[in-house]
């Protein structure tokens, strides 16, 4: 297979079953779990599963750039919606409340020596330009203090998804989305 011919369709429907059960199975047995065990939860051969992904860490970058993938279209979809301010902390806190499994997914990648900016540069642009979007909507609705940059979203992303992995109360959560309010906005304490 090339880079430039694209997969035929029985090959695309494998390569995605392999991914959605990888996703199930490393979110259930951890990414210890073989890749045997991908394989079966996807009910194809392991041969299949290298086909696509020749080693265990191009399988966990491939489900780190199908979450990020995700994670844009996300934002994409909260900056349509009708309340900028709401849809922005909607989608800080649920990119926060779901990103356990993300997170041990580039832990997996770290340990093998692979940093987490080198996983995520195919959807970085995408995934920036997204939130941008949904940053900027919020700040016209004077909803997001104006002074917050998107690499600072970015940056309270991934710390307050860290954060999370040491307690599943809320108040870290809440704390960060209260200082990127806007003075004045509603919710602000």
């Amino acid at each position: 297979m090339t880079a430039d011919r694209p997969l035929r369709a029985d090959a695309q429907r494998n390569r995605a079953r392999v991914l959605d059960a990888a996703e199930r199975v490393f979110a259930e047995r951890g990414t210890a779990a073989s890749t045997e065990e991908v394989a079966r939860a996807a009910g194809v051969g392991v041969g299949t599963v290298f086909r696509h992904f020749p080693t265990k860490e191009a399988l966990l970058r491939a489900l780190v750039l199908a979450r990020l993938t995700r994670i844009a279209a996300e934002a994409r979809a909260y900056a349509a919606a009708p309340d900028p301010g709401a849809a922005f902390f909607d989608f800080f806190a649920a990119t926060v409340r779901g990103s356990a499994s993300k997170l041990e997914l580039l832990d997996a990648l770290a340990e093998s020596g692979v940093h987490p900016d080198e996983t995520a540069a195919p959807v970085a642009a995408e995934l920036t330009e997204a939130v941008a979007a949904l940053l900027h909507r919020a700040q016209r609705a004077a909803a997001v203090r104006a002074d917050v940059g998107v690499d600072d979203v970015v940056a309270l992303l991934a710390g307050a998804s860290r954060a999370r992995r040491h307690t599943p109360d809320e108040r870290p959560l809440t704390v960060i989305l209260d200082g990127l309010r806007a003075p004045g906005a509603p919710g602000t304490p």
